[in-house]
């Protein structure tokens, strides 16, 4: 079964909508990645943050009020018509709602419990509900009127892949007619303390697959797709998906990116394809020695005839639980009608590579789409726990 994604809402430190998202991606721009002060003591790091304002929660959402839930709201408004048009297409029961993150509103919640600390008592703005990992999925559900299936998956670096790949089997399965889906991560402190206690930060631009790359920059974003089994959009497809849990270390990857080939593979089985068939490839390449060097090593054992590919960290941050839907959705702009010149994202670097490392055919702004034959893209995402997505997306069969 077709799952099509019909709808597109994105925001982050590469734009607040489709279109500044969409332009700053191609253009291979870094000006979103800034150097800041305040998210780790004694320490200025860059970070991908979204630098314009959020919208309000309304009323029916309040007890969910955080940053999170904004952002997400923020990309939801984007595509608010057709949300409400399937909404009324299929009825509030029948439109699920499945969504990724890491943080929720844990920021609010530390802010909180510093309040009781110094005080004995939180402050009236706080509620449990806002820290629950559900809570974006609630939030969403409640400004919707939805009463679908809706919850959220956090397992880290692909949590939003997960929610995606969730979300067909609701489709396959026949308890949704459409699924809202995607996912949210917002910059906290708790987060970037927690990754530069693994010493996994780096103090300038992330350079991925360089030689002398020394960590990520974190972001925050917000990604939804409105996928349904009829085609009411552009005619892009999840063809694919594929996932794998080796379990190697609870923060470090499994050197040999076993689990990385696995779900790579099972991806390429369930859309039917060959490696030759994969246009383009989006890498997780969040630029620390470990990752990018097992990923290097899957894609090579994968794609041994190599595949144009390229990180985009370096333009959005590695956005986390984010990190999955948003970048399917830099694939999806790549397919999107609006992308008349079939652009490609650019892998931006030092162009030094690692000379222990397979060779990989990064890309840079001149790389296109080929013309006049169906086009497919993969996305990897990896996570803590040896957790491994990638999605295909393409033309619609």
């Amino acid at each position: 079964m077709t799952a099509f994604l019909n709808a597109l809402g994105v925001i982050c430190a590469l734009g607040a909508d489709r279109a500044q998202v969409s332009r700053s991606l191609f253009a291979g721009d870094c000006s979103g990645v800034r150097a800041e002060a305040g998210w780790v003591p004694e320490r200025q790091l860059p970070v991908a943050a979204v630098r314009v304002e959020l919208p309000a929660l309304p009323d029916t959402c309040a007890a969910h009020e955080s940053r999170n839930n904004r952002l997400l709201l923020a990309a939801a408004h984007q595509i608010e018509t057709e949300l409400r048009e399937a909404i009324g297409r299929y009825g509030a029961t029948r439109v699920g709602i499945v969504l990724g993150t890491s943080t929720s509103g844990i920021d609010e919640a530390s802010r909180g419990i510093k309040t009781y600390l110094q005080d004995q008592r939180f402050p009236d703005s706080y509620d449990y509900r806002q820290q629950e990992l559900g809570s974006p999925a609630n939030c969403l559900a409640d400004w919707l009127q939805s009463s679908g299936p809706a919850y959220v998956i956090s397992t880290a670096c692909t949590s939003s892949a997960r929610a995606l790949m969730s979300a067909r089997r609701l489709l396959d399965m026949g308890l949704c007619d459409a699924v809202i889906c995607g996912g949210v991560d917002t910059l906290c402190q708790l987060t970037l303390n927690g990754f530069s206690a693994l010493e996994a930060i780096s103090e300038q631009r992330c350079n991925p697959f360089s030689r002398h790359r020394n960590g990520i920059n974190i972001g925050e974003a917000a990604a939804l797709f409105l996928m349904s089994r009829d085609d009411q959009g552009p005619g892009i497809a999840l063809l694919g998906e594929g996932a794998s849990s080796d379990a190697h270390h609870i923060s470090a990857p499994d050197p040999q990116g076993l689990g990385a080939i696995a779900a790579m593979r099972q991806a390429l089985q369930r859309a039917q394809l060959g490696p030759e068939q994969i246009d383009y490839l989006n890498l997780h390449g969040t630029a620390t020695v470990h990752n990018d060097a097992m990923e290097s090593l899957a894609v090579q054992a994968v794609f041994p005839a190599g595949v144009p590919c390229s990180s985009t960290k370096p333009l959005s941050g590695h956005t986390l639980g984010a990190a999955g839907a948003l970048e399917a959705a830099f694939c999806w702009l790549a397919l999107c009608a609006d992308n008349r010149d079939s652009v490609l994202p650019p892998h931006v670097w030092d162009a030094q590579p690692d000379p222990q490392l397979p060779s990989l055919n990064l890309i840079d702004t001149h790389a296109r789409l080929p013309q006049g034959k169906a086009r497919r893209l993969m996305s990897n995402s990896f996570a803590f726990g040896g957790n491994n997505v990638s999605l295909i997306l393409g033309d619609a069969p």
